[in-house]
């Protein structure tokens, strides 16, 4: 057999990555939902409709801070921005006089009615005398304050917002599964809610395992290495809307590995653990989560995935609260991208977010890549939008194992598993990372 068709053969063993995926996320629930106060639901998602129980604007109010009258009134006004017609019979180009029988402020609450040739000062957001159907704003007045003298004329209806004007009650306000944002909140305070229903931010604890490894704030050297993973995976895991925790690093000591996972369980709703899911000797996260005791198979299974890079990943619970587990590799570029790729939709799951994937976007490759046969590869690259529409991808640097590359990716090339190139000019499926730059 050639070289290819040997890799081809090892390829077709492996599990395509979208049946893993399947399979892992449907074992997941999203977690039960919680009353929470509205200052505390900022970035969790909703596990119910959300339904105005009050209008909005729930009475009718001034826009800006002027003058509340009757447009009847002061249609005759002079032809400045925003002039309407005067009215048959009454000559143009004048301007209007109004009594000021009033001062109304956001705090006032006595309702008061508007008389023919009267009017109130007003600041925006309070509420409208009985009768006025337009509010002068200052600066087209002489600001008087017994009496006003207008020079320009607004339309009827102009500077005034009306009950209900912008959402009614009984309005859906948002659908369940929608992130509360804080204009999400806005929304919910202005028509009268105090608590919403949501999912709780998944808390996701992380661990490095590894004899080798040693904090940050050192260079590696042989024998030792530097805990890249934790602190990243801590980072994603926040990024992607849980509550992250960082353990730090465990040994490669059975006993020690055993009774870590077992005490997470007490405060974890996910455990991301990273380094020892291959098949060698030192691979003791999979040694341990996979062995089988009582003739029943180990709480973790690790699954020979269709993914590159790390094609070794592993999903299951641990404890007896079943908290789920997800076991990714130890190299670092392999484990942001399985966590990319399998733990993010997990966390996702768990606060009921939909979609659980990231957005992705078709776009117009900039250069020619090959990619390893019968695996799907994830590749960091930057995505533009070009002009007149569309995207453009451009491969960054050194592959998927570059952390350079990572850092600056706004986005994932997408190579599928029957790709071996993709040329120069052709159409290509690209996730886009949430970066804030």
């Amino acid at each position: 057999m050639t070289a290819t068709a040997d890799a081809e053969a090892a390829a077709n063993e492996l599990t395509p990555l979208a049946d893993y995926l399947g399979s892992v996320l449907r074992r997941l629930r999203a977690l039960p939902p919680l009353d929470l106060d509205l200052t505390q639901a900022y970035g969790n998602v909703l596990a119910e409709d959300v339904v105005a129980p009050h209008s909005y604007p729930a009475f009718d109010q001034a826009a800006v801070d002027g003058y509340a009258a009757r447009w009847e009134d002061i249609s005759g006004g002079s032809r400045g921005p925003g002039y309407v017609p005067a009215p048959s019979g009454m000559p143009g180009g004048r301007s209007i006089r109004l009594n000021v029988v009033g001062d109304l402020g956001a705090a006032s609450w006595r309702p008061v009615r508007l008389t023919p040739g009267a009017c109130f000062s007003v600041a925006a957001g309070a509420p409208l005398p009985i009768g006025a159907d337009v509010v002068v704003p200052v600066e087209w007045t002489d600001q008087g304050m017994a009496a006003v003298e207008i020079f320009r004329a607004p339309k009827r209806g102009y500077g005034l917002r009306r009950a209900g004007e912008e959402l009614v009650a009984g309005t859906l306000l948002a659908r369940a599964g929608a992130y509360v944002s804080p204009a999400l909140v806005a929304v919910f305070a202005a028509t009268g809610l105090g608590h919403v229903v949501v999912r709780p931010s998944p808390r996701v604890v992380i661990v490095a395992t590894g004899d080798e490894l040693v904090d940050v704030g050192r260079g590696s050297q042989p024998g030792q290495v530097v805990d890249t993973n934790s602190h990243a995976l801590t980072a994603a895991a926040a990024e992607a809307g849980g509550l992250a925790y960082r353990v730090g690093i465990c040994d490669d000591d059975p006993e020690a590995l055993r009774g870590l996972l077992e005490d997470q369980t007490l405060r974890a709703d996910l455990i991301i653990t990273t380094g020892g899911t291959g098949t060698g000797p030192g691979d003791m996260v999979r040694r341990i989560l996979s062995r089988r005791e009582g003739g029943r198979a180990g709480p973790v299974a690790f699954t020979e995935v269709a993914l590159y890079p790390g094609t070794s990943l592993g999903f299951g619970t641990v404890g007896a609260e079943e908290v789920p587990v997800v076991c990714l590799p130890g190299e670092p570029g392999a484990a942001l991208i399985g966590f990319e790729v399998l733990a993010r939709p997990a966390i996702q799951l768990l606060a009921g977010a939909e979609p659980v994937f990231r957005p992705s976007v078709r776009a117009h490759l900039l250069e020619t890549v090959s990619s390893p046969v019968g695996l799907r590869e994830f590749r960091p690259a930057h995505v533009a939008e070009r002009r007149g529409g569309g995207y453009t991808v451009q491969p960054l640097a050194g592959g998927p194992f570059t952390l350079s590359g990572l850092a600056e990716a706004n986005g994932l090339l997408v190579l599928g598993e029957r790709v071996t190139t993709a040329a120069a000019g052709s159409t290509v499926d690209v996730l886009l990372l949430d970066r804030r730059r």
